[in-house]
């Protein structure tokens, strides 16, 4: 008599010996349905929150990724308080842009992709590799990209063997390409770029990187209805996080409020930020 694996409470042998160091092609093999490229829509407009602003900048000794607060859905702001950064494993984080349902299960699922390799190879991924992995879930939800779900990231991290941060951008066939110096990915990409594009310096001090994508969010917010900009009333402040070579590291709500007030304050004096000199 056939016994059900799951009757008995064991997982099938297949479960506990696994092909390969990837947990998607292990998921793919055995449960297609749940990737999140494979769900099925139903017919007609699909309607859904989406993330929206999303920028880095790297630094002598690490690299900065932060985020705005907001989701939209269409004309309607969605939630004012989402968060869009991630830590991806000690040394890198990912950022999302797009459906933003699908890019936080798309994250999870990264986030889990790296720790099954370390633990089925006993070695971590370089992150480069990391941003392999990376574009090539992102080319499985091409599906659902088509119909108006994409999930377009930024990923951003440490680089153990260059010693260097770097910084990864995604179009929504799972293009990828590096980004040197600063970046930015969502609806209000094109302000933040803009602004970055004027104040961004190689030299910069892990304060000064932390103001800059700041001040990017803020001019993002300004022009671009769909990105958030500082809440002081609701107490909702940008995402920030530093990933150097001790690892990753999220902004206290103390740290973080205390620059979007710094930057906020200077606002009221100059509501168009910093001046960048003409030559």
């Amino acid at each position: 008599m056939e016994v059900n694996p799951r009757s008995t409470g064991r997982l099938p042998a297949a479960f506990l010996t696994p092909g390969s160091s990837s947990f998607i092609d292990f998921l793919a093999d055995h449960s297609p349905e749940l990737l999140p490229g494979n769900r099925k829509l139903p017919e007609g407009i699909v309607e859904a929150p989406h993330g929206t602003t999303i920028v880095a900048a790297t630094f002598p000794g690490g690299v900065v990724l932060a985020g705005d607060r907001r989701a939209t859905m269409g004309n309607m702001i969605a939630q004012r308080d989402i968060e869009k950064v991630f830590p991806a494993d000690e040394y890198s984080a990912v950022g999302i842009a797009g459906t933003a349902g699908l890019a936080v299960e798309m994250v999870k699922l990264f986030q889990l992709e790296l720790e099954h390799f370390e633990k089925v190879e006993g070695a971590t991924l370089s992150l480069e590799g990391k941003a392999n992995r990376l574009s090539t879930m992102i080319r499985g939800n091409l599906g659902m990209a088509m119909q108006g779900l994409a999930v377009v990231p930024l990923f951003a991290g440490w680089d153990e063997g260059k010693e260097k941060g770097r910084i990864f951008s995604y179009d929504v066939t799972g293009g990828r390409s590096e980004e040197h110096g600063f970046a930015a990915t969502g609806s209000g990409s094109i302000f933040a770029r803009g602004s970055m594009k004027k104040l961004y310096r190689a030299d910069l001090t892990e304060e000064q990187a932390t103001t800059l994508v700041v001040q990017a969010l803020y001019d993002a917010a300004d022009d671009d209805s769909a990105t958030g900009g500082p809440d002081m009333a609701r107490r909702i402040f940008p995402i920030v996080t530093v990933i150097t070579d001790e690892g990753f590291r999220r902004l206290t709500e103390a740290e973080s409020s205390e620059l979007a007030r710094s930057v906020t304050e200077r606002r009221l004096e100059q509501p168009d930020g910093p001046r960048a000199a003409l030559l």
